[in-house]
């Protein structure tokens, strides 16, 4: 094999990952721009990140067949996890692409409310997923697998009182050496992670697989503060034996919405969706948990959950004699397997069985797999920088649940930031970040690396302080061209992405062409006459909720034609046309903050006497931020309550300096 050409290299590549279990000797094995560690979701868009922008980059894993296993449930994306979903795609990474070619049914939920908090949402099979994830990633140029556990850190000084190590590779349990400029870490749930089932506990970051002991200690010794969380997963259904009949039944759109701006449909029929269905918890389940409670050593742990996942033990602790929901989730097209989302557990296996058949529809029901609940340690995520480089070590990045997140979706957002800044570390370049006022990916970056977190951090809409205008539809025109720049998004999306936004622009414009008194265009479009005569162009007439664009291509075909035959377009113009006043006003804000943002909080500040809601003077209050910056990251703090703090304290300030002039001025002596 000629090792001295860029094919042959790259054969040997691909010769090692199929080899992985044999040990080479640190002379044979080559260095690397970026080594990824841990090949979950973080870590397969850390990795195909790198790869994409051209750097020689090394994906290592405990199990090549896990690669892309959805180790809790069998779906992707939802409100505010949709949004980040969209965003990963507009940045070119994979797990969107794979969503469009292996669900089985897709919704987008909230539809009752604006399109600015919709939230994509698709049930996944399991096997499809990783199916599809693996080809892509043994397909994804510059990028090599290997299948080993890795032990170590290799760590160098670098004379600095600021930054005094770097990173310059890992090590391999069996002691080898792999060299890499810079490496990324994505350990999910592995660092020193414990399994509970009852009160028996065993070593493991997931069912089957080893945690990752040397690594925790490793960075401990290096000075990171780690803390501790926990998680869990509901028992595995056998569905053969759920009288469905007690269920209510819930069915996919039609037709069924692509994750990906790269597909205009997804891979199957909205005739051919799985069905999911939902039933409620009994009495009978509340009974089960409170007898158990002495043997169920995860409830028994003070260590912190999730908040907004918690397990059917947590909900019925806080939330005495009421109904839980239970999703029935179909696991895939070729498994009988259901995931019961809403009772997640850790009781005694036998008990779970009793919990399970004690709800509507699951009376029959027999455990596939047990609920498990998992402990493991995390990295305080203010040590790192908004490049999610480590403060501790030059060349080390961390993302994905290492950093105290909870979810594929904000596991993968980070997991492509760092492989990115991974990449542009390793060729010297400048780091690439979003500002929370430019995307989701943003606002949960700024919120881990500022505030930190002491429970599993998730994503909301609510985290967003200018949501109107970080809409799902448009992540695209937001961060394609920004990804493109950098080179993480490839050729022909860019091409694809400028043709939507060039396109939209011509419609906006066209549109905004056509203006005249409101009455004119209500007798145009056959409304009910009205005695406004106000001039309105086409794009604050299609902002009207009961007018339809196929209304106004009818009523100026010459001019609006070109979009009759493009459905994807029509919709994401009426989408622009919605928020086109209400983004104004909020893009005028959201400049108004960003050029305020380091303005000083008085200490004295009575936030009582704010005109805001309840809930935000009290978590002002509470937290007393320094800066306007400060107080907008705070978790739940709207844009609304942000603008009036930011006006009221200019106006105090204003107010102090016109009274301070005041009284300096010169007075006559009185005769």
């Amino acid at each position: 094999m000629n090792l001295t050409s860029s094919r042959g290299f790259q054969q040997l590549r691909k010769l090692i990952s199929r080899q992985s279990c044999r040990a080479l000797s640190q002379q044979d094995r080559p260095g690397y721009d970026v080594i990824v560690v841990g090949a979950g979701h973080a870590g397969t868009e850390a990795a195909c990140a790198a790869a994409r922008m051209g750097a020689d980059t090394l994906l290592v894993t405990h199990k090549l067949e896990t690669i892309g296993a959805m180790s809790c449930n069998p779906s992707f994306g939802g409100i505010g996890k949709g949004h980040l979903m969209r965003e990963i795609d507009a940045l070119d990474g994979v797990c969107a692409r794979i969503c469009d070619k292996s669900g089985v049914q897709y919704k987008v939920l909230n539809k009752r409310k604006g399109p600015a908090v919709w939230g994509p949402r698709a049930q996944i099979d399991r096997e499809l997923y990783k199916q599809h994830l693996q080809t892509e990633v043994n397909n994804t140029e510059n990028l090599t697998v290997l299948a080993a556990p890795v032990e170590d850190l290799i760590l160098t000084n670098t004379g600095s009182d600021v930054v005094k190590q770097q990173c310059g590779g890992i090590i391999l349990d069996n002691g080898e050496r792999v060299l890499g400029k810079t490496v990324v870490m994505t350990t999910g749930t592995f660092l020193r992670g414990c399994i509970n089932i009852g009160l028996t506990v065993r070593p493991a970051g997931r069912l089957g697989d080893e945690p990752a002991v040397g690594l925790a200690r490793s960075l401990e010794e290096a000075g990171f503060k780690l803390g501790r969380l926990k998680t869990g997963t509901p028992p595995r259904l056998d569905g053969r034996n759920i009288d469905y009949s007690k269920t209510t039944v819930m069915f996919g759109d039609d037709p069924p919405t692509p994750f990906s701006f790269m597909n205009d449909q997804v891979w199957i029929q909205a005739k051919d969706q799985l069905k999911c269905h939902m039933t409620r918890t009994t009495e009978a389940v509340e009974k089960i948990v409170m007898e158990t409670l002495h043997l169920n050593k995860h409830v028994q742990e003070e260590i912190t959950g999730p908040r907004y996942c918690p397990s059917i033990e947590s909900k019925i602790l806080r939330f005495k004699r009421k109904q839980h929901q239970v999703w029935l989730e179909p696991e895939g097209f070729s498994s009988s397997v259901v995931y019961p989302n809403g009772i997640s557990c850790t009781m005694p296996e036998e008990h779970q069985l009793r919990l399970v058949r004690s709800i509507p529809g699951l009376e029959k029901c027999d455990i596939v797999q047990p609920g498990y609940g998992v402990e493991y340690d995390y990295i305080d995520p203010r040590q790192l920088n908004p490049s999610l480089e480590t403060l501790l070590i030059q060349n080390l990045f961390l993302a994905g649940q290492i950093n105290g997140t909870t979810g594929y979706e904000e596991a993968a957002a980070q997991g492509i930031m760092a492989g990115i800044n991974a990449a542009l570390k390793a060729q010297e370049k400048s780091a690439f970040t979003l500002d929370r006022t430019e995307a989701y990916i943003g606002v949960l970056i700024d919120d881990l690396t500022t505030l930190g977190t002491n429970e599993p951090y998730r994503m909301f809409t609510s985290r967003a302080e200018f949501r109107l205008a970080l809409r799902p539809d448009n992540a695209d025109t937001r961060l394609t061209r920004k990804g493109y720049k950098v080179g993480c998004v490839r050729e022909i999306r860019f091409r694809r992405s400028e043709s939507s936004r060039l396109k939209l622009e011509e419609a906006v414009s066209a549109l905004s062409s056509l203006t005249m008194p409101l009455t004119h265009w209500f007798k145009l479009l056959n409304l009910p006459a009205t005695n406004n005569r106000n001039d309105r162009n086409g794009m604050e007439v299609l902002s009207l909720p009961y007018i339809t664009i196929e209304q106004l291509i009818q009523g100026f075909p010459e001019v609006l034609g070109f979009l009759q035959d493009d459905t994807l377009l029509k919709e994401r113009l009426k989408t622009e046309a919605m928020y086109v006043n209400e983004l104004k006003d909020q893009l005028e804000e959201m400049e108004e903050v960003r050029q305020d943002e380091e303005l000083l909080l008085p200490e004295d500040l009575d936030y009582d006497s704010l005109c805001m809601s309840t809930d935000a003077k009290s978590k002002l209050a509470e937290a007393r931020p320094a800066t306007i910056a400060a107080a907008s990251r705070i978790p739940g703090m709207t844009p609304a309550a942000i603008l009036i703090l930011l006006r009221h304290v200019k106006r105090r300030t204003r107010s102090k300096v016109k009274d301070s002039n005041v009284a300096s001025q010169p007075t006559d002596s009185l005769s």
